[in-house]
This record gives structure tokens, sequence and C-alpha cells, in this order.
């Protein structure tokens, strides 16, 4: 099956994940799609398929003749899609030979804009797929995982010929593993993936932008929750005695420096991002998301957020500050809560530059240039480094993600069949 057929099939699966459910997957939809998966990856030929309780799909290539001792790797991608826009029934636009201008969204009226998205004019003459404005596509990260599939399916049907001619003129390849992750977009995809059944020494991602991307430095990244108690009483007798938490809760976004958030910078530059607010009289919580690339700069912003909360709870009249709910006392006005996310993969990608080898090698192979650009974001990659399996992350030809701007090329997602399949053929 091509690439943009699979991919195609993927997206017609709901899949989106909810960052309010406590179980994994988040969503039964996630099943349905990954039990697709399993029947699939045994259809086209590979061995210990399996879909566990928690929707992680497993598979094996299993290594070609004279190849059995090389290096395991494996591949990575996550079958749900982001909350932050619906995914339910996406009606794809496909654009053959597209000519690089703004992009109508049948379905909603909007313009997918060169002007906001210049890499456009990159993809002018390919075939190019959009939504139709009404949902997001679900290339982040069904592009990945149709990529993988692929790549995987040619790479078995070449291995069939080979076995039948004696493996003449056959390069061959290690044991490949793929895994298919629920709940990557709400930060959970790596936490329950099975590093005793998935043998690899090392692995790759795919989920990213540029199809020549291979990105190995993520941001250091906390979640900061500032909960701010009041006193609630009739307004009409409120003098000296109502405390309103609202107010004190807009005080404090207030003080956090307005050059520091997502749409201020840029590159390795770290920020605050206020995410949700919400609030009565007397209680308040300001939600944000803490970022760095930098691990130094990183604790002095969580530092810096702690001065916040100490400040305003000394000013509001509240007790010695506490950082936790657990730790708060009666007559504590302000608290905080923060909870570490994830680190940056670098350090432990710098370890095996193997890794980084014998990706760029098979990017240059394919006849596009390598780009290492830090990642404004985490990926299941930079979790997976810290639990042992070192995981850069490989682009998939797609961009806009996460809204109804979301985009990608069926040339670009050939490219990374070819890259991910010269990943495998590669020694390393």
């Amino acid at each position: 099956m091509k690439v943009q057929d699979r991919f195609l099939k993927y997206v017609s699966f709901t899949t989106t994940s909810d960052e309010n459910s406590e179980s994994c997957p988040s969503t039964k939809q996630q099943f349905e799609l990954g039990k697709y998966l399993a029947e699939e990856l045994e259809r086209i030929g590979l061995s210990q398929v399996k879909i566990d309780e928690h929707c992680y799909v497993y598979g094996l290539l299993p290594a070609t003749a004279g190849r059995e001792n090389d290096t395991p790797i494996g591949f990575i991608s996550h079958m749900d899609t982001s909350p932050d826009f619906s995914g339910v029934n996406p009606k794809p636009q496909i654009i053959e030979d597209y000519d690089g201008e703004d992009v109508l969204l049948k379905g909603s009226g909007a313009i997918l804009k060169v002007k906001d998205f210049p890499t456009l004019k990159w993809l002018k003459g390919r075939t190019l797929i959009t939504t139709d404005g009404t949902t997001l596509l679900g290339a982040d990260d069904k592009a990945g995982i149709a990529e993988i599939v692929t790549a995987m399916e040619e790479l078995a049907e070449a291995d069939r010929h080979a076995e039948s001619r004696g493996y003449e003129n056959l390069s061959g390849h290690s044991d490949i593993w793929v895994c298919f992750t629920p709940d990557e977009e709400i930060g959970r995809g790596a936490d329950l993936v099975d590093l005793d059944y998935f043998k690899a020494k090392y692995a790759y991602t795919v989920d990213g932008g540029y199809e020549g991307d291979i990105a190995y430095e993520n941001f250091n990244a906390a979640s900061a929750k500032f909960t701010i108690h009041g006193k609630g009483v009739h307004p009409g007798e409120a003098k000296g005695i109502m405390k309103n938490a609202s107010l004190m809760a807009a005080e404090i976004a207030m003080a956090l420096p307005a050059n520091e958030t997502p749409a201020t910078t840029e590159g390795r530059e770290g920020f605050y991002h206020l995410t949700d607010i919400h609030g009565d009289v007397t209680e308040a919580t300001l939600d944000y998301i803490v970022r760095d690339h930098d691990q130094t700069r990183f604790e002095e912003r969580q530092n810096f957020l702690r001065e916040i909360a100490k400040k305003f709870n000394e000013k509001f009249g509240g007790e010695p500050f506490a950082e936790s709910e657990k730790e708060r006392s009666g007559g504590t006005v302000v608290e905080l809560e923060l909870k570490h996310s994830y680190s940056n993969m670098l350090q432990v990608i710098e370890e095996s530059p193997e890794v980084l080898d014998r990706a760029r090698t098979a990017i240059e192979a394919a006849g596009i240039t390598p780009v290492s650009e830090p990642v404004r974001g985490g990926t299941d990659g930079a979790k997976l480094s810290f639990m042992g399996l070192p995981c850069p992350n490989l682009g998939t030809g797609g961009y806009g993600y996460h809204g109804p701007f979301e985009h990608v090329t069926v040339e670009g997602m050939e490219t990374v069949v070819q890259i991910i399949k010269g990943i495998a053929k590669s020694r390393g």
C-alpha cells in the first residue's frame, strides 16, 4: 500500500486523547486504531506483534541473515491526536501540483496562508493534503505511523525476495522494532512503553516537521499551579474583610515578565505560558507551563515562581509560603505547586553519537540536507532517552499541527519512508 493511501486510512480513525482522563489510554477510541495497526503489522509480515492492555502496539522485523548480531534499533510514533482542536471525521483536501499560494479550506472558509506558513512556498509542485478547516488533519502523528509501516512493508517484501534468491545483493538490516503509543499529546506517551519487550538499543520517534529534521534538543519542562485562597462576604459589607481571589490571581499573572511568553520567544529562549485561569471571589487558579533549554535557567525560572508566590502570599496577608497543597497551612493565601515534566535529551544523545550519524547519513542519501533545530516542546523521545533508550526525533513532512491549518505532502512522506529504510539498512 502506498504511504498516501495508508495515511488517509489512519486519519479516518478518531483518536483524540483526553488530558482530564486518568486511564490509559485516555480515550477508548484509540484502541480502534491500535487494533487495526496490530492486524496490519501481522499482514505485512512482522513478528512478535502485540497490543497490550494500555493500547501500546509492538512489532518486530527480524534481522536478515548475517546481521542478527547487529545493533537492534526502533521507530516510534503516536496514535492520538491533540485535544486542542476537533479530530472527529476529518475531511482531507488533496491538492495535486500545488501552486504555492494560499489555500481555501472549503469546510470552514478559512484560508491557509503562505504569510502564516512560509514553508508552503517550498511545497510548490507537490501533492498537498490539508483539512477542510473544520477539524485537524491528524498528520501529527499518523503521518509518522504511515511512514513507519510503509517502510516496514517495503523492507519485509525485499527480505522475502532476497530470501528466495539466497540473499543475493541484499544489504540487509538488524532487528527493527516498531512501537505505536497512545496519549503522547497529553504528555503520557512514553510512560508505559515496555522496554523489556521493545529490545532496541536506540530508537527514533517519527513525529516532527521538515522531512530532513533530526532533533535531539528539547525543552526542560515543568508545570506550575498557583492556587489563591480568598475570603468572600456580601459586597455591601466587604470593606476590610473581602479578599477577592480572582483579583489577586490577576495581579500575580501580571507580575510575570510579559516578554517571556511563547508569543515573544523563539529558538532556545524559554518562557512562562499561562494555559488556564479560573476563579471567583473565594478561590482562583493559574496554570502555567515553564520551559527552557538551559538547565540552569530552567531552575532559575522555577525559583522565580517561588519568589513570586512568597511575595504575594506576604502581600495578601497569608501565613508562611507553602509550595504544595499538602503543606498548606490554614492561613496560607497563595500556594504554588511545581511538577517536573521532562528534561532536555541532549545530555543523553551526546553519549550515543551513532544514533545521529545513522540518521544524517540516511537523510543525505535521500537527497536532502539534514537539519537539527532545537525543539520548542517535548517528545516521547525525551522521556525514553532518560528511561535508557536514546531516542532523537525525525521529521514527518507535516506542518501546522494542532489545528485546522495542519498540512502534509505526499512527497514529504515518501521521502521519510526512504529515510527510515536507509537508517534500517545502515550499520551502527
